[in-house]
């Protein structure tokens, strides 16, 4: 076995699967690797090499079984505040140490579905901090620059997938810390709807909005941990053209980094080359929400998490003065301050569902900017909120988000676009992300690993139906909003077949107009072909009035949808447009 050993999970599994690679080959690669990075800072400990080659040897005795175990002879690494049994579990405190009895529910699993526990990885000391930098066990080396900080809490989890040291990591993400890393070290970071993936086994840090979070070098391979870890729920796809939020420019903070600017600049033209339509979104109560984690109440839950034993802890359990600093800080709220916090959140809260409304996601930088570690040393508190900008809203808000790679600065570090959807939306942002990832061919973290198969990208299966407008629903005009309230996606714009006579109703505003079949004499009309989820066609049935409904509408290539239609009783003293061709035309005649 050699250092080109591919070890994305779809590469793995094809290898077992043709006969030609076994578990134990692949654990001994894989400590080979660790061997060769030396002193990297990533693992507060590991297995020991005995136990992962006795592990790889019973799976080997399993090969019969490789169909129904998803994760067959998978060496995976996990952030040192969940639960592995028989190891013990830090959270980056030797003071706090203790040996877990049994796996966090989601280690249990993924271990179930064949995957190997490699070790516990290092991070910001009981996860406060999206730097990477604030652990005893020292700092994690960022693989393409070890001056730079590798981003936290999940520091060693995400170095280890970029290094190639394993196949994924999991780590956990209250503010962030699924994201930052995977932006700073150029993979792929999910962070489900908090709640969708168990946090039995965790060492909490704001239990309330704590996260489970996945680093992949593909999207495809963390769709299928994803699958193993938990059932996610039905969810419309992103289509071929969608609307996604951007930033205003007033809203975009980047530091003085022009690099990142420029970068983010180039993913949203990314974007729209991929068939999206940017719209720009009032940035104002997500950014106040984020600064509510650590300027306001919610600082106090981290104070229950771990407050009183940090309180007792002396010199020798090696707690982090920044950490402990933070963490205490707590104690200054009150339980009215928590109320208020909480009215203040829900008030936020509505604002940003409202901006969200007829978006498929935002598109936000991870961060905007990277920092070396000499700069955390002198700013620390500063610096690690500058990189919670456009973090540490989402699980307050209940959202879904992923980190994707989307290039380069000219000194070669990565930056990171974060895909921001909502609530259990996690399997439409894979997909999508996969599109992404085959679109921007980049370098999968610092490894030679190449992208699955095609075949082996999310696919998401949903019940929608296709809606045909020729009218005031049309993409721009006033009853358009009824659409993307339901969750409207529009599909492509088309004609009707040469059947259709086209009227101008009386009355408005809106203004509507009215398309009756005919047997001769009619004409292809212009009209957008939109889709809502099949449980949502009910309530826009709801909003059409007579002499309007839906019908089967007859295409220009041969095929039919359901559409709008008007019942002929109404044309009588309306304005035949036919010769227009279609709505859009008869307006510019008004104006």
């Amino acid at each position: 076995m050699n250092s080109a050993l591919d070890l994305g999970i779809h590469n793995l599994q094809a290898a077992y699967a043709a006969g030609t690679l076994t578990c134990r080959q692949v654990i001994k690669e894989v400590l080979a690797r660790i061997a060769a990075a030396g002193d990297d800072k990533v693992w507060i400990s590991r297995a020991p090499d005995a136990d992962l080659l006795a592990q790889a040897e019973a799976l080997d005795g399993r090969r019969s079984e490789i169909e129904r175990l998803p994760l067959y002879g998978v060496p995976f690494a996990a952030k040192d505040n969940i639960d592995v049994v028989g190891m013990t579990t830090t959270a980056a405190c030797p003071g706090f140490a203790y040996e877990a009895e049994a796996s966090a529910e989601v280690i249990k699993r993924l271990t179930d579905a064949g995957a190997i526990v490699v070790g516990k990885t290092n991070l910001d000391q009981f996860a406060t901090g999206l730097v990477g930098v604030r652990s005893p066990y020292g700092v994690p080396r960022n693989p393409f620059d070890p001056s730079y900080i590798p981003g936290g809490s999940s520091s060693g989890s995400a170095v280890a997938v970029s290094s190639g040291l394993v196949s994924f990591a999991l780590g956990t993400d209250t503010a962030g810390s699924g994201r930052v890393p995977a932006g700073f070290n150029n993979i792929v970071g999910l962070k489900p709807t908090p709640g969708l993936l168990s946090n039995k086994g965790t060492v909490p840090a704001c239990a309330s909005l704590d996260c489970v979070s996945v680093f992949a070098l593909s999207c495809a391979d963390a769709d299928t941990i994803l699958g193993v870890a938990t059932q996610p729920k039905p969810t419309p796809a992103i289509g071929k053209t969608f609307r996604f939020g951007i930033l205003r420019q007033h809203d975009a903070e980047f530091f003085g980094d022009a690099a990142y600017a420029a970068l983010y600049a180039q993913s949203i033209e990314r974007l729209k080359t991929l068939g999206g339509t940017a719209v720009e979104f009032d940035y104002a109560p997500f950014r106040d929400a984020a600064q509510l984690l650590y300027s306001g109440p919610w600082v106090a839950e981290r104070t229950a998490a771990v407050g009183a034993f940090l309180e007792s802890a002396d010199e020798k359990a090696g707690v982090w003065p920044v950490t402990r600093e933070i963490i205490l800080g707590g104690r200054e709220y009150s339980a009215v301050d928590v109320f208020e916090g909480q009215y203040e959140l829900a008030e936020l809260k509505a604002r940003a569902d409202a901006e969200m409304q007829g978006l498929d996601f935002l598109a936000l930088p991870t961060t905007g900017t990277i920092y070396r570690v000499a700069d955390l040393e002198r700013e620390p508190v500063l610096y690690n909120s500058q990189l919670g900008r456009y973090t540490n809203f989402v699980n307050f808000f209940d959202l879904s988000a992923l980190s994707l790679p989307a290039g380069f600065r000219p000194d070669s570090l990565p930056f990171g676009v974060t895909l921001i959807g909502r609530p259990h939306s996690e399997r439409a942002l894979l997909a999508f992300g996969a599109r992404w990832q085959r679109a921007t061919a980049l370098p999968l973290g610092k490894t030679s690993s190449k992208l699955p198969p095609v075949e082996a990208d999310p696919l998401v299966v949903e019940d929608r139906v296709s809606i045909a407008v020729v009218g005031a629903h049309m993409s721009g005009l006033p009853l358009n909003r009824q659409l993307t309230e339901l969750g409207g996606r529009l599909e492509y714009a088309g004609h009707t077949a040469t059947a259709y006579r086209f009227y101008a109703l009386p009355g408005g505003p809106p203004h509507r107009p009215g398309m009756i079949r005919v047997s001769d004499g009619g004409g292809a009309i212009e009209l957008e072909v939109w889709s809502l989820p099949a449980d949502k066609v009910g309530a826009f049935v709801r909003q059409i009035p007579a002499p309007l409904g839906l019908g089967t509408v007859a295409l220009a290539d041969g095929s039919a949808v359901q559409g709008f239609l008007c019942e002929s009783y109404a044309t009588t003293d309306a304005r035949d447009i036919t010769a227009l061709g279609g709505w859009r035309a008869y307006l510019k005649t008004l104006t």
